[in-house]
């Protein structure tokens, strides 16, 4: 079952890396006005999803995706926020409210999914002695 909630996982970061580069404008509406270099971001974003997630599939690669894809979880949260705060705005106007704010609590889910899958001790057996 943790094979397949990895795979799972891994493409669903792959598919979200690869709309960063599809839909730049659609993640750029998002960021917050602090953030440095916006479409660079965006960039760097998208494309440490997209290896974050083909990181998840190798088990070499597997805790390191896994820690890389939690700390880009929590650095992208606050987007996360501001895009719920700001409901009605182009380009997400058509998505409902209560979505936006949906989408808040499931950083959570994924975070604790990522470490369920790449990185607790279970999900690489053999990596690290147990005591």
């Amino acid at each position: 079952m943790r094979s397949a909630a990895r795979i799972l996982l891994a493409v669903l970061f792959v598919i979200a890396g690869a709309n960063h580069l599809r839909d730049p404008a659609f993640y750029l509406a998002m960021m917050p006005t602090w953030v440095p270099a916006p479409e660079a971001m965006n960039l760097l974003v998208g494309v440490a999803e997209a290896l974050g997630g083909i990181g998840m599939l190798n088990v070499r690669t597997r805790r390191a995706a896994g820690w890389g894809l939690l700390l880009l979880l929590l650095a992208v949260f606050p987007a996360n926020i501001g895009m719920a705060q700001q409901p009605g705005r182009e380009p997400w106007a058509n998505i409902p409210t209560w979505v936006l704010w949906a989408r808040l609590p499931l950083q959570g889910v994924l975070m604790v999914w990522v470490w369920w899958v790449a990185v607790s001790r279970s999900a690489n057996p053999g990596s690290a002695p147990r005591p």
